[in-house]
């Protein structure tokens, strides 16, 4: 059966039913949806619905005396089909926006204030990922001398994004020669995505007389210039928030999830391949992570010019997703405005 096919009785008994586990955390009964959902129909009419949802997987009772709950596919059709995102009021979205620049206007400030901000509006674990530098296109390099043996390359990409790397010469190299070399990068690298840099920047330069020593060093650097650091690109904030929710009340469970989130490198993947979907909500073992497969992941991409990142929240597969999903958009339209905001700036 497809599920869009669902009959308008069983739609309203499944969103009734899932509107209400979210609120309570308890399992709900045919009389609780009876009495408060006013559908105008029987308790017992209720029962043989939910009994019809259950055999199509999409309740279950966890007791045989219990009521129902929804599950992982029931969640799934809810979002897909039944939810209705709850707008946010203009204060809202000024406090949002307001908030995100409360730490500092530099990209890892905005990131880890964002994390901060969707924890304490939504009561869940808020992530973020830093923009994906390497996507980005080479505007220009410049370099700075720092002492005789040591220089600074500074890599802008279009966006307006900029890392510098330190790199070790063996002596030092004059004014001249370091501009020379600098227009000759210029020239011919921008333009390019610095991944397509990285993996061609040989053949590109192999005819290029003028600064030989600085432009070899140039070359045998490509994997630390052209590379970026993936080591402190994850942010998160708010575990404080999950261990209220009774369904972490097993600590374990807490402890596992948060282990995942420590090692960083699962979730910088999964926020990595999320960022070009836009609002994206994974529901409990949807999940490849057996450490959060009583979890759901609402995420969301933001831009700086054509690179991209990801921002979201982790927290139980009870959670309010209308509300939680139209904090998640608009958080990633606010940072998407934040810093283009400030590449205009800069660009003036």
């Amino acid at each position: 059966m497809a599920f869009e096919n669902l009959s308008e009785r069983e739609r309203q008994v499944l969103a009734n039913l899932i509107n209400y586990y979210i609120r309570s955390a308890d399992p709900v009964g045919s009389r609780v949806i009876a009495n408060k959902f006013k559908m105008g129909v029987s308790s017992a009419t209720i029962r043989n619905t939910l009994q019809d949802l259950e055999e199509l997987g999409l309740v279950q009772q966890p007791h045989t005396s219990a009521g129902r709950v929804p599950t992982d596919l029931g969640y799934r059709v809810y979002v897909d089909y039944l939810l209705k995102p709850e707008e946010l009021t203009e204060a809202e979205k000024e406090s949002i926006k307001r908030s995100i620049l409360k730490e500092g206007r530099g990209i890892k400030e905005i990131l880890g204030q964002t994390c901060r901000v969707l924890s304490e509006i939504t009561n869940q674990l808020g992530v973020s990922s830093a923009p994906r530098f390497e996507e980005g296109v080479l505007k220009r390099i410049e370099f700075i001398p720092l002492t005789e043996d040591r220089l600074m390359a500074v890599v802008v990409v279009q966006s307006g994004l900029a890392r510098s790397i330190i790199i070790e010469v063996e002596a030092s190299i004059d004014e001249s020669s370091l501009r020379e070399v600098e227009m000759v990068l210029n020239e011919r690298l921008a333009g390019l995505t610095l991944a397509q840099i990285r993996s061609t920047v040989s053949e590109r330069l192999s005819d290029v007389s003028a600064g030989g020593r600085l432009i070899k060093l140039i070359v045998d650097s490509k994997d630390k210039i052209w590379t970026e650091d993936r080591t402190d690109d994850v942010f998160v904030a708010g575990a404080d928030h999950l261990v209220q929710q009774p369904e972490f009340s097993d600590r374990n469970k807490l402890a596992m999830l948060l282990k995942l989130i420590e090692d960083g490198d699962e979730l910088r993947e999964f926020l990595l391949k999320a960022k070009n979907e836009g609002l994206f909500i994974t529901i409990g073992k949807e999940s490849r992570w057996s450490e959060i497969m009583n979890c759901s992941l609402v995420t969301s991409s933001y831009k700086v010019g054509n690179i991209s990142g990801t921002i979201g929240i982790i927290g139980p597969t009870r959670m309010p997703y209308s509300k939680l999903a139209s904090v998640v958009r608009y958080t990633a339209k606010a940072i998407t405005e934040v810093l283009s905001g400030m590449d205009e700036k800069k660009g003036k």
